[in-house]
């Protein structure tokens, strides 16, 4: 049970600290999602390994025909559905198939940029620490909260922030419209304007022949005898 005062740790960190592609993909994703720093990364992926590993343990239980397996599953499943990370009639094997980018996506930071409450990721981190965004009624200041379907349509600023002057400066315009997040797959940059990139070749030059080594020795023959012809006219 460990000591109430001191709280477990509520995440695990890498096995390795040094790893080139887990890095890389980990500063994407504070940068996309306005993180504070890799801690929150690893939180949630945390979170989304204990969805993953019940889903394989129910998945054996439920193959076994255990009528508590099917009773777990069904309540996962409504979990899921109820934080709008499933849709609805989903199975286990979509419960396999969520990524991180799924819990992340669910954060109260990344729901109150996509409505349009802040002009980017890291505005909208700091409006819910100062106290200007609420669930309803309700102020929640912590940017990681998980955000269910039901409290989607009622995230708002608080009644007595001042951002709820349309004219308020770090409000964003009316025509202000906010980038959603998405994966973005690799592309390679090519070039559409009917420029072509031109590939030089180099080629090995041909042998020259015995019929062109005759001409040549003919023809250095030639002027030399013109050169001595010359000398004795100038004598």
């Amino acid at each position: 049970m460990g000591k109430p005062k001191f709280s477990r740790k509520k995440y695990e960190t890498p096995s390795h600290p040094w790893q080139e592609d887990r890095i890389k993909a980990e500063n994407e994703l504070v940068k996309k999602y306005g993180l504070k720093n890799k801690r929150e990364v690893w939180k949630a992926r945390t979170k989304l390994r204990t969805f993953r590993g019940q889903a394989r343990e129910l998945l054996a239980k439920v193959k076994q025909e255990d009528i508590q397996g099917k009773k777990e599953s069904e309540q996962l499943l409504v979990h899921l559905n109820r934080l709008n990370i499933l849709p609805p009639n989903s199975s286990l094997d979509d419960v396999l198939a969520l990524d991180i980018e799924s819990i992340l996506s669910r954060r109260l930071q990344t729901l109150s940029y996509l409505k349009g409450l802040a002009n980017t990721p890291d505005q909208a981190r700091q409006l819910i620490i100062h106290g200007h965004i609420a669930i309803g009624d309700r102020r929640v200041t912590i940017p990681g909260y998980m955000v269910t379907k039901d409290e989607e349509e009622e995230i708002g600023y608080t009644k007595d922030s001042p951002l709820n002057d349309a004219m308020h400066p770090a409000r964003p315009r009316a025509d202000f419209k906010s980038n959603s997040i998405i994966k973005k797959t690799k592309q390679e940059d090519v070039k559409k304007e009917g420029k072509q990139v031109e590939k030089i070749i180099e080629k090995t030059p041909e042998p020259v022949t015995t019929k062109e080594k005759t001409s040549i020795a003919e023809t250095t023959k030639e002027a030399k005898n013109d050169i001595n012809v010359i000398k004795k006219g100038d004598e």
